[in-house]
């Protein structure tokens, strides 16, 4: 009989497939042409260990291993057997085109600002944030010189108000010290995050989050590929943005993956020519003021959708996380 192992899904699926794979393509296409026979892992990760176990056959057998690694980033494997007679370069071109593809489709079902009512539910209850955001139109910016106000704005912006977790008294003494506990963050949203966007969209996020005390890339798609996360935590670590994986599932359950580097400083300068170049971002600065004056949130900021209402607009939108 046999074994249902990990590696026999490996051997069985690259075996059928016949192309290189990610640890996570040979997961989901063991699963799409049924060469799991009948393996189940309880792990939320499987193919982190299909990956694993990749790596330990090329590291311990070396020239002798049943296994290859086709490319880095991402990270792909094939059986050693099949590649002596596959143009690899090939089919690795093929597999980007319908990758494009597939992403072109998924931007036909919904687009980024579509996105936004899921941050904003969710930044809005998160313990890290509580903040209220408001989305920045980048249509509503002063009309410049082709590429003058390029990665300027980010999607989103959002505060942070003390007025429910500290005490008046508490206030007031942070007021005559010229303390405050307010915090204002950026967002740069975006479907999919891989390798072939991830630098474009990471100094994106850190060209238009620069002024803010946080700045944070959302994605609602990730690549999982190993090389890929230890690249996003070296960008991470370089230029502090942050990183928030959306779950469309369960809005509520997205995550920080990558905490955002905290500027105890706001760039007043990026903020003045902010609200110069966008009228939503003056306007949000208004909403700001309004709101401390009053000592509670009394503004209009982008709406948050109540639990029921949030799981039904993302049912509609056909907003899934599908990588």
């Amino acid at each position: 009989m046999e074994k249902n192992t990990f590696w026999e899904v490996i051997i069985r699926t690259l075996d059928k497939v016949r192309t290189p794979l990610s640890p996570k393509e040979i997961w989901e296409k063991a699963n799409e042409i049924g060469t799991l026979h009948g393996f189940t892992s309880n792990g939320k990760t499987p193919w982190a260990t299909i990956g694993a176990y990749c790596y330990w056959d090329i590291n311990t057998n070396g020239d002798n291993s049943t296994i290859i690694q086709t490319s880095q980033r991402p990270a792909q494997f094939f059986l050693r057997r099949l590649a002596v007679n596959t143009d690899i370069a090939k089919l690795q071109n093929q597999k980007d085109i319908e990758q494009v593809n597939k992403e072109k489709n998924e931007l036909k079902k919904f687009n980024e600002r579509d996105l936004h009512p899921i941050v904003v539910s969710y930044a809005s209850v998160d313990t890290h944030f509580k903040a209220n955001l408001k989305t920045i139109y980048h249509e509503n910016s002063n009309k410049t010189i082709k590429g003058q106000n390029e990665w300027l704005h980010p999607d989103l912006v959002g505060v942070y108000f003390p007025f429910k977790d500290y005490k008046a008294e508490i206030r007031e003494i942070q007021d005559y010290l010229k303390i405050s506990s307010i915090k204002l963050f950026s967002f740069e949203l975006k479907i999919n995050l891989n390798f072939s966007n991830l630098r474009q969209s990471f100094f994106q996020a850190v060209s238009n989050s620069s002024w803010a005390n946080e700045g944070y890339l959302v994605t609602l798609n990730l690549d999982d590929d190993p090389a890929f996360r230890d690249e996003i935590r070296r960008l991470n670590n370089a230029f502090g943005i942050g990183l928030i994986k959306l779950n469309a599932d369960n809005a509520y359950e997205s995550e920080i993956l990558f905490p955002s580097r905290i500027n105890q400083e706001i760039d007043w300068d990026t903020v003045n020519r902010l609200a110069n170049e966008n009228v939503d971002f003056n306007d949000f600065l208004k909403l700001i003021t309004e709101d401390c004056k009053l000592g509670k949130v009394k503004s209009q900021y982008d709406k948050i959708l109540e639990p029921d209402e949030l799981i039904k607009y993302i049912k509609d939108k056909g907003i899934n996380n599908a990588s």
